[in-house]
């Protein structure tokens, strides 16, 4: 299928309204011509952590949202997108239950990665271990046999937990692929149109790298579950937090890659008012990418922008942030902090709530972001110009709960009504409706405290005129009979 160009919502099963039956309701009370792009439903699987993101199979829906009937149904007006955790299951899937039962007797034994698989002996060296990008203190997790007593080394890349709540799969085995195969198979069947290969960069493990976007490893596994894909008329997304260069090599392969530069470069221009840096970036930028500026995540900082920060101009960006009521979250290990010390991953809150509210300063930054080339995507929260919630985040201690709040059938009702989100949707519908936005895009010079950004195609054009002084945005455009119009966002 071919990804459509039009704007996508992003949204957990049970953000908008409490689950599946009510998200496909509220998207056609209110949505119907809004998210034409499609809707990406955040995991609706059932799991054991990480509010979704450590499902047990992907053959079921986890039964307080709904079953596949319910995505099958929103299927039939929105192209909807899933994830897959490429690289991990959860600890209590039947496959590694199994596993735990029977050790290598296992009918599943060969989906994980046992560490003989890597060291003869099975015993990690510490000298390779040295040499990984870890998200946790050790690679792997210590698990006890039931049928033999005896300890067996699994591969876990992540989890805060110890055995880890999820666990690697070997996507080198036969029987790994097949499920994978499986997985895609039952999404087709369901509606499915867009997969997002979820921590995808992690799935090569070969001693003596990083084993994090291992080349060219990374790239055979890529071109074969994509050939799979397309078999199943299923697009791809790989989902890989990295260098902005590992993101491009993606992209020149032809994959969609995330924008994640996006997000924090227009919140700087914004909140500094100078323009310099986010039109320099938007002028060499890769066009096949999905665009956000908020997410289930936090804005994210580093490694994503390394090489493209300016530290002193970070550090007033976040501490303005944290100003406002933003959490951070920070990179443990020290060779990935910047020499001075900057070691800020993610900044936890919503993009309303980093702008100070702001309306003029919030519509502007969305319509940067639906004038950069690629797919945009709308997080639930921004559509309704979430404040941070601040009870949630205190009755979790998890910071990202801060934009992470469940909305009421009443709370959608009352947001619907507020000016900015009106402002919003009907930016949204000119970014769906007007031609132009599927002819060529050009970044037009103007002073650093502006923003000029066109689309151009046969006789139509779009120019989008920002003050970074007052946060003012308009758009002129032409319509049928030639004539230019302003629409004043």
């Amino acid at each position: 299928m071919a990804l459509k160009n039009k704007v996508q919502l992003i949204t957990y099963p049970d953000s908008l309204g409490g689950n599946l039956q009510t998200l496909h309701d509220v998207l056609l009370k209110y949505f119907r011509d809004i998210f034409e792009g499609g809707v990406h439903i955040l995991p609706p699987f059932p799991s054991s952590g990480d509010r979704g993101f450590a499902p047990l199979t992907y053959f079921e829906i986890e039964p307080k949202f709904g079953t596949w009937n319910d995505i099958k149904k929103i299927g039939e007006k929105f192209d909807v997108l899933l994830d897959l955790m490429v690289n991990h299951i959860s600890k209590e899937s039947v496959y590694f239950q199994d596993f735990l039962k029977k050790g290598k007797e296992s009918e599943y034994a060969d989906l994980f990665i046992t560490l003989d698989k890597l060291w003869e002996d099975g015993n990690p060296v510490q000298e390779d271990i040295n040499k990984m990008f870890l998200r946790r203190r050790v690679p792997y997790s210590v698990v006890t046999i039931e049928s033999t007593g005896k300890e067996e080394k699994v591969w876990t890349t992540f989890g805060k937990t110890d055995p880890s709540e999820q666990i690697d799969l070997d996507i080198k085995s036969e029987k790994a692929k097949q499920l994978l195969t499986d997985f895609f198979t039952n999404f087709s069947k369901n509606n499915v149109k867009i997969v997002r290969l979820d921590a995808v960069g992690y799935v090569i493990k070969k001693l003596g790298t990083s084993c994090f976007f291992v080349e060219p490893e990374i790239y055979e596994f890529l071109d074969w579950i994509k050939q799979m894909a397309d078999s199943l008329g299923i697009e791809l997304l790989p989902e890989v937090h990295a260098h902005y260069l590992t993101q491009y090599k993606l992209a020149k392969r032809g994959f969609w890659i995330y924008d994640f530069i996006l997000p924090y470069t227009i919140l700087e221009t914004l909140i500094l008012k100078s323009s310099k840096r986010l039109c320099e970036y938007l002028k060499y930028r890769p066009n096949n990418q999905f665009t956000m500026l908020d997410c289930h995540d936090g804005i994210p900082v580093k490694p994503d922008l390394d090489d493209l920060l300016n530290i002193s101009d970070a550090r007033k960006v976040v501490d303005l942030c944290v100003e406002r009521g933003a959490e951070l979250s920070l990179i443990v290990s020290d060779e990935h902090k910047d020499k001075d010390g900057f070691d800020v991953h993610q900044i936890d809150c919503t993009y309303y709530s980093a702008l100070n509210c702001n309306d003029d300063a919030y519509l502007a930054a969305r319509a940067i972001q639906f004038f950069a080339p690629g797919v945009p995507q709308v997080y639930y929260v921004g559509l309704l110009a979430g404040e941070n919630d601040y009870e949630s985040f205190k009755a979790t201690g998890e910071k990202r709960a801060l934009n992470r709040h469940n909305y009421t059938l009443n709370e959608i009702e009352e947001s619907i009504q507020k000016e900015v989100v009106q402002r919003l949707l009907k930016l949204i519908r000119f970014r769906n409706e007007y031609p132009a936005f599927d002819g060529e895009f050009n970044v037009i010079d103007c002073p650093d405290n502006e923003i000029r950004l066109s689309w151009k195609k046969d006789d139509k054009f779009c120019t989008l005129f920002i003050d970074l002084e007052t946060n003012q945005s308009r758009i002129e455009y032409a319509n049928d009979e030639g004539e230019i119009l302003e629409y004043i966002i």
